[in-house]
C-alpha cells in the first residue's frame, strides 16, 4: 500500500484523482476541511464518489449524475460508512474540493488546506467508524502538518456550502481529538 509519503496510516487505500495541481511555492498546510458527500444523493455506499473524484461517473447512471458532467472535483480523503479512508490526492498537493473559499482573510483555501469527504448528507448522522477514521487521520495528519484550524465546508464557503451538516458532532469529534 502506498499512502502519501510524508506519513502512514494503517487501512488506507490508494485511488489516484486527476483532479488536483501544485499547491503555491512556500504555501503552508495549515487547514482541515470537513464536507460530506453522497452519490447519488442519500444513497451510501456504492461507487459514485470515487467514480467523480476520478472522472469516470457515467451521466446515464442516474439522473442526478447529469447535473456534475464536466465538473473537476477531488478530495484528499474519503471515509466510508464503515470507516474504510480512500486517498485521492497526495497531501503534497491542491485537491479542488473547497471551491470559491476563504479563511480567517484568506481566499483559496485550496491552496493551504486538505479536504476530507465524509460518506454522507446533512440529514443523516455520520457513524461511529467514520468519527473514528477521522480522528486518526486527523491525529496523523497534525503530526505531519502545522494544521492550525479545523473547519467546515460550510465555515468557508457560508451561504454557498452547508457540509458537513447539522449531524456532524463537532463536539464529539473534537473531544476524540484532546
Amino acid at each position: 500500500m502506498q499512502v502519501d509519503a510524508r506519513y502512514s496510516l494503517n487501512n488506507v487505500r490508494v485511488i489516484s484523482s486527476p483532479n488536483c495541481d501544485e499547491r503555491p511555492a512556500g504555501c503552508e498546510i495549515s487547514l482541515l476541511v470537513i464536507h460530506n458527500i453522497s452519490l447519488p444523493p442519500q444513497e451510501f455506499s456504492g461507487d459514485g464518489v470515487a467514480e467523480f473524484f476520478t472522472n469516470r461517473l457515467d451521466p446515464e447512471a442516474h439522473p442526478f449524475y447529469q447535473t456534475l458532467c464536466g465538473l473537476k472535483v477531488s478530495a484528499h480523503f474519503f471515509i466510508r460508512r464503515n470507516g474504510e479512508t480512500i486517498q485521492f490526492v497526495p497531501c503534497e498537493k491542491r485537491a479542488w474540493h473547497a471551491g470559491k473559499s476563504s479563511w480567517q482573510g484568506k481566499t483559496r483555501c485550496n491552496d493551504f488546506s486538505i479536504g476530507v469527504e465524509l460518506e454522507g448528507s446533512d440529514t443523516a448522522p455520520f457513524t461511529d467508524a467514520q468519527y473514528g477514521a477521522l480522528v486518526a487521520l486527523t491525529r496523523a495528519l497534525r503530526k505531519t502538518y502545522p494544521i492550525n484550524d479545523i473547519v467546515g465546508h460550510s465555515d468557508i464557503a457560508p451561504g454557498r456550502k452547508t457540509d458537513p451538516g447539522p449531524c456532524f458532532d463537532w463536539d464529539r469529534y473534537r473531544t476524540a481529538l484532546e
